[in-house]
Formats: C-alpha cells, sequence, structure tokens
C-alpha cells in the first residue's frame, strides 16, 4: 500500500467512521477518490489531515468529515440527482460521483471550474459535470434535484435552491454571518411544499458569493 493509500484509509476510519458516518457506500466513495490530486502539490503531504486547506482563488478544500457529513445528512443513494454549490478543487463533486447517479457542480471561479473538470475528466467520472456559473441560482436545466449541497455560507437561502428542489429533496446549507460561526443545517421539501428545517452543527466556510 503506498503511502497516500495508507494516508487514506486512516482518514477514512479515523476522522469519518469513527464519528458515526457508517454507510458502506459512502465509505467507499472515500476510499476511491485520491484527495491528494485535489490539492496543490505542495500541499499533498496533508491531503489526509482533519482540516480544510487552501487552493486557489482564496478559496479552501474542506476537512474530509464536513464533507462526509453534508453528503450523509442529505441521504444520497445512487439513484440521486444531486447539484453542488462551490464545486472548488472538484474533490467533493468526486466523491458524489461515487454515491450518486448523477451529479453538477458549480463553480464561480473560471480557473477552479477549469481545474476540477479536467481531476473529474482523468478519473473517469463521466456521471458529473463541472459547470461555470453563479451557483445561488442553482442550475434549472438540470432541475429539480433530489439533494442540493452548498460548500459555502449563507446569510440566507437562495431561494432559487429551494425551488430546484424535488418534493422530498434535500439541502444542506451552513447559514450565518460571513466571517462568524455558522450553523449547518439541512432543508427537506415536504410533500406539500413546506420545509422542514433540521440544525446538524457549527461550522466556518467561506462566504457563499452571487445573485441570490
Amino acid at each position: 500500500m503506498t503511502p497516500f493509500a495508507t494516508a487514506r484509509e486512516a482518514m477514512v476510519l479515523n476522522q469519518i467512521a469513527r464519528r458515526g458516518i457508517a454507510d458502506p457506500a459512502l465509505l467507499a466513495a472515500f476510499r476511491a477518490v485520491p484527495r491528494e490530486d485535489f490539492v496543490a502539490p505542495e500541499f499533498a503531504a496533508d491531503a489526509y489531515g482533519d482540516y480544510p486547506l487552501p487552493i486557489a482563488a482564496g478559496q479552501t478544500i474542506s476537512q474530509p468529515y464536513i464533507v462526509a457529513l453534508m453528503i450523509d445528512a442529505a441521504g444520497i443513494s445512487g439513484a440521486d440527482r444531486v447539484l453542488e454549490v462551490g464545486a472548488g478543487s472538484g474533490y467533493a463533486a468526486a466523491v458524489l460521483g461515487h454515491v450518486a447517479a448523477s451529479v453538477v457542480a458549480i463553480e464561480r471561479h473560471a480557473e477552479l471550474a477549469a481545474v476540477a473538470r479536467e481531476r473529474i475528466a482523468r478519473l473517469g467520472l463521466a456521471n458529473v459535470t463541472i459547470v461555470e456559473g453563479d451557483g445561488t441560482l442553482g442550475w434549472p436545466d438540470a432541475a429539480p434535484f433530489d439533494a442540493i449541497l452548498a460548500a459555502a455560507g449563507a446569510a440566507r437561502v437562495p431561494l432559487p435552491l429551494l425551488d430546484q428542489l424535488r418534493p422530498g429533496g434535500r439541502l444542506v446549507i451552513p447559514l450565518g454571518a460571513p466571517g462568524a460561526v455558522q450553523q449547518l443545517v439541512k432543508l427537506t421539501r415536504n410533500s406539500d411544499g413546506r420545509i422542514a428545517c433540521e440544525e446538524l452543527c457549527p461550522v466556518r466556510f467561506v462566504p457563499l458569493v452571487g445573485a441570490a
């Protein structure tokens, strides 16, 4: 086993499984995606640390556990169509590609979108599409979605994201003021159209930027 493979297995066991995430498909997805490929070469040695890392355009790649927590909270299965807002370097989209039927990941920074697209193609994840655009507006061309995950914090929930959830769909998003501790929440669209809210845990994400 290579050093990266050993570190990846330790990450899955110590950072994710031991914190209560037990979905075998999700754990297998984290074992399948080489996180070192989604950070700058100078941070490769830290790729499996229990913390976020800087990437281009002043953004970050989230702590592995938080990525796992968001996917697990959204209850994503193999039949689901998923939207990710804030693709960053493409790591979460790659993990999602192993557990969902299809994934659209939006990134507003052109340089990040291009690099993420290249990484996803290199891994052969044909069910993952990286697009450049305003994530607060969602991606109407592929809506409705079974699940939406936002990898940036918002002061309020962008209404286009709620509108693009199918009945029973789940939105996981950090809510709170920019620069402050935020609350990660799960919003579920019930069959009657009402939205149920569940608070998950305190988090700190970069701000969600966009028209909505």
